[in-house]
């Protein structure tokens, strides 16, 4: 996988989110890395300071990489949902360079945010080629990350 960070990048912090784009009739935004071809996911990013509250976080990611604008008359504060998961899980080590020196796991806070269906998107080309909205089921097959496969799942846990 090549690497997509460059090399004067303080340390990233190992905190971060996830967060479970979806419309109304659980349809779910996924999105291809535009560093790695055939990698799907959700939004996701790190703390760019220790003390940055995850749901602050959140915000600024997708925002940064959706365009979607948290806060909006469209897309109101209360519509992201924190899930009050949690996954620690092992940095995959062509990525760990990313991170302080021993640094071997990230934590990462799941959110859900629903928005009306028919949302515009509008990609950080640097970070996503393309993006699709695909059932719930679907959207999770397609992603790389087990965690964010898993997180994609509780889809349902949270809705039903």
């Amino acid at each position: 996988m090549p690497d997509d960070t460059p090399a004067d990048r303080p340390p990233k912090i190992p905190e971060s989110v996830l967060v479970v784009i979806h419309d109304p009739a659980w349809r779910v935004l996924v999105m291809e890395r535009a560093a790695n071809p055939g990698f799907w996911q959700s939004v996701t990013g790190s703390k760019d300071f220790v003390g940055e509250d995850p749901r602050d976080t959140a915000v600024r990611e997708v925002a940064e990489e959706t365009g979607i604008v948290v806060g909006s008359p469209a897309v109101p504060a209360e519509a992201l949902r924190d899930w009050g998961m949690e996954n620690v899980y092992e940095i995959y080590p062509v990525w760990r360079h990313r991170y302080a020196p021993g640094v071997t796991h990230n934590t990462e806070h799941v959110f859900g945010l629903c928005v009306p269906e028919g949302t515009p998107v509008a990609l950080a080309p640097r970070e996503h080629t393309r993006y699709d909205w695909l059932p719930w089921r679907e959207a999770a097959e397609r992603c790389f990350s087990p965690s964010n496969a898993e997180a994609i799942l509780q889809l349902s846990r949270f809705l039903a």
